[in-house]
């Protein structure tokens, strides 16, 4: 059994090898071990784990810490900080405006917005000696932070009015919006001085019911036409006195808006206001005139003024802006008119005298961002056509609308169509009737004025314009308006 001897000296070799190594403390087979509390620290051993722990939190440290600095220095003005606005209007009552600003105080609810409507008379000085001047003994004077003024008044209010920022409408906003006259009449350098909320222009207006009576089926649409059909509309009795004239043109103290004509017909026979002296002018002169002056005489100086005359029936055609059609209309609702554009010279573009209003924000305004953005507000297209709802509503129509979008809303209505037709098409100048600013439009009326009365006593059409332009020109020195 050589094999089983084998075995047993290689257990006998193992189990000597096992008592060698065993150190003498271990010697017991049954060792007892010490309370859980009473164990020796363990052994540390490196783990990278804590490491993540470590830089994750020194980072989460470094957000906060830097939220907090950003909280404390860098934090926007309050946004809910009360704000108070003061609007000076012009023309429409306070229910007209106010559900504009309710809505827009409802989305705002810490903007409070006050609407004043002013009277027109001394309206542009007081604007702007209110808007200049400083607290007195007995308090602190309300100076409005939005107001309304004429496209013409920019060189008389440049002292206080306020550019519109490009955070609230940019340049390229504002021309798709708008019209270029628009653009040409409230931009100055890179900045935009107004939001329009419409825009108007000289239309033509006739008596549908007197042009039957005389059988004329025409629709006036060239001087040409004015001039043909005018004879057949105008009535006199057998001395010769006017009964029912034609056409309202060619005096100045009856003819309302006879400045903004002649500027017209300036510009339809290639003037401008600052060259009077050149014979396109005479000949605008001479074509306004003649409608008044013998042998014709359509026109003269005993009747009442042309609107009232058109509102009584005893003239067929006038040339005023839109808006007077409203006072027509208030005083003989039956009459039957029709509104088309203003008559052209033939072969010539259409081309009408803009006279619109706009809405400014103060220079010496605390709030004028907060303004600037209610006028913003009142721009767009359904607080827009939400306004001329409201308009619509307590006369025959509301302001047209300044939006370029908005016009084939209005582009077949029967008083507002031909505005809309023009618009594209219209130029400004400075001797607007009934603004009543007693300043650059007032005063070059007056040259202008003048300038008819004295033709009608015989002086010559260049001769009036030679001493218009005169005066004219000492106008534009005053409001430094380049000729």
């Amino acid at each position: 059994m050589d094999d089983d001897k084998i075995i047993t000296e290689e257990n006998q070799r193992q189990e000597e090898l096992v008592v060698e190594e065993a150190p003498q403390d271990m010697t017991t087979p049954n060792v007892e071990l010490p309370p859980p509390d009473e164990l020796p620290p363990p052994i540390y051993q490196e783990n990278n784990n804590q490491y993540i722990f470590i830089v994750g939190g020194a980072i989460l440290f470094l957000i906060l810490l830097f939220v907090i600095i950003r909280a404390i220095f860098f934090r926007k003005p309050n946004s809910s900080k009360p704000v108070s606005l003061i609007y000076w209007g012009l023309w429409e009552d306070k229910e007209v405006i106010e559900p504009l600003i309710a809505a827009y105080q409802q989305k705002n609810p810490n903007i409070k917005i006050t609407y004043q409507k002013m009277q027109p008379q001394s309206y542009r000085e007081k604007l702007v000696s209110r808007s200049k001047s400083e607290g007195t003994g007995q308090g602190v004077i309300e100076k409005p932070d939005i107001f309304r003024f004429h496209n013409t008044w920019l060189p008389e209010i440049k002292d206080i009015v306020s550019p519109l920022p490009a955070t609230v409408m940019g340049s390229e906003e504002f021309d798709k919006t708008f019209y270029p006259i628009h653009k040409k009449d409230l931009k100055v350098g890179n900045y935009y001085y107004g939001l329009p909320l419409e825009v108007d222009s000289l239309v033509l207006v006739y008596n549908q019911g007197l042009f039957k009576k005389a059988g004329i089926n025409t629709v006036p649409s060239t001087w040409d036409d004015i001039t043909q059909i005018v004879p057949k509309l105008t009535v006199k009795d057998i001395s010769g006195n006017l009964i029912t004239s034609g056409i309202a043109l060619g005096t100045a103290g009856n003819v309302d808006h006879f400045s903004d004509i002649f500027g017209l017909l300036l510009l339809q026979n290639g003037g401008s206001l600052n060259k009077l002296n050149q014979e396109e002018a005479a000949g605008a002169l001479e074509i306004y005139r003649k409608f008044s002056e013998p042998p014709q005489g359509y026109w003269n100086e005993e009747m009442t003024s042309s609107t009232t005359a058109f509102i009584q029936e005893k003239v067929a055609m006038i040339i005023v802006p839109s808006w007077e059609i409203l006072s027509i209309k208030s005083a003989n609702p039956d009459i039957d008119i029709k509104v088309v554009p203003v008559p052209v010279v033939p072969g010539t573009p259409l081309i009408s005298v803009a006279t619109y209003w706009v809405e400014g924000v103060s220079r010496f305004s605390n709030n004028q961002l907060e303004a600037w953005k209610f006028l913003k507000f009142l721009t767009e297209k359904e607080n827009m056509t939400k306004l001329y709802e409201i308009e619509s509503k307590i006369r025959p129509f509301g302001e047209p609308y300044s939006r370029i979008d908005l016009a084939p809303l209005l582009i077949q209505d029967p008083y507002l169509g031909a505005v809309m037709k023009q618009a594209n098409n219209l130029v400004s100048l400075p001797l607007i009737s009934k603004t009543m600013d007693n300043g650059l439009n007032d005063e070059i009326i007056k040259y202008m004025e003048n300038a008819i009365n004295s033709t009608i006593l015989g002086v010559s059409y260049k001769e009036a314009l030679a001493t218009a332009k005169s005066g004219i020109d000492q106008v534009f020195t005053k409001y430094n308006i380049s000729n």
